[in-house]
């Protein structure tokens, strides 16, 4: 089995950090597809578009980010694709890459894994974030008929549970994946599993770095994040995108072509491959 990269990136001076574990990234992944937002620089599209297995698609608005990159990542061989936001997993890498690396193991025997943070590496957030996220994550677990951490912008999937989410769903979506795309899967048939990881702790203290942010500047910077109502409104306005999200993708009707493609092997992606 082999597993594709689907990642969002709205830069932040990540570049420097992000060639540096490039080769990383290469021999882990069969293919690296980043969406970045409109704005993007052009010298900074141009550096990316000429790396090796990498392929970059601007999105017409930053709420398309997640979708297309997912989509992008559909043309890359292998059997199961891992959606990160770009930031996160730079962190991961380079704080936790043992543990990263058994994660890649473990997606791959899944249709869909939603990787969520433990108490330890959720205390590294803002509250801000914390108690927003307690909310929409109770809600949307409440709607899986199991408890996860579905906020921590890294997901599994195998390539058919993909494509039913791209006929299932529209870009645009925003955070608001974190609800519709597990629970559309739940709807169509499939399996979803979660796992909880050190490595997904807070990421935005890194921004403008040449490495991550050691645990006292992690601090520092929840506490200014914290001090801040436009960020508490922020985040209270993502968590309502989560729920509302979760409760239409609850009452819509999923394909049945796609539906009946699935059930009628009898079997997981994973075991198929």
């Amino acid at each position: 089995m082999t597993i594709a990269l689907a990642t969002a990136w709205h830069p932040r001076g990540e570049l420097d950090r992000f060639l540096k574990l490039l080769p990383v990234l290469q021999k882990a992944y069969t293919g690296i597809a980043i969406s970045m937002p409109p704005e993007t620089e052009e010298s900074l599209l141009e550096q990316i578009q000429d790396l090796e297995l990498v392929e970059a698609v601007v999105t017409p608005d930053w709420s398309w980010g997640r979708y297309l990159a997912l989509k992008r990542a559909l043309q890359f061989p292998g059997t199961h694709i891992q959606y990160a936001d770009f930031d996160r997993l730079l962190r991961w890498i380079e704080t936790r890459r043992n543990e990263w690396q058994e994660i890649l193991q473990v997606i791959q025997i899944h249709d869909c894994l939603v990787i969520g943070r433990t108490s330890g590496s959720y205390e590294t957030h803002p509250q801000a974030l914390v108690q927003t996220e307690a909310i929409s994550n109770q809600v949307v677990s409440y709607l899986l008929g199991q408890p996860m951490d579905v906020s921590a912008g890294s997901k599994g999937f195998s390539r058919q549970a993909v494509e039913f989410i791209l006929a299932n769903c529209e870009p645009g979506h925003a955070l608001g994946t974190d609800a519709e795309w597990p629970l559309t899967l739940i709807k169509g048939g499939f399996q979803v599993e979660s796992i909880r990881v050190e490595g997904l702790d807070w990421e935005s203290a890194d921004r403008y770095r040449q490495n991550a942010a050691d645990s006292e500047s992690q601090r520092n910077a929840a506490a200014d994040y914290d001090a801040d109502p436009q960020n508490w409104a922020r985040r209270v306005a993502v968590a309502e995108e989560i729920v509302r999200l979760g409760f239409e993708t609850m009452v819509r009707e999923v394909s049945p072509v796609a539906n009946q493609k699935h059930r009628a092997s009898g079997k997981s992606s994973s075991a198929e491959d």
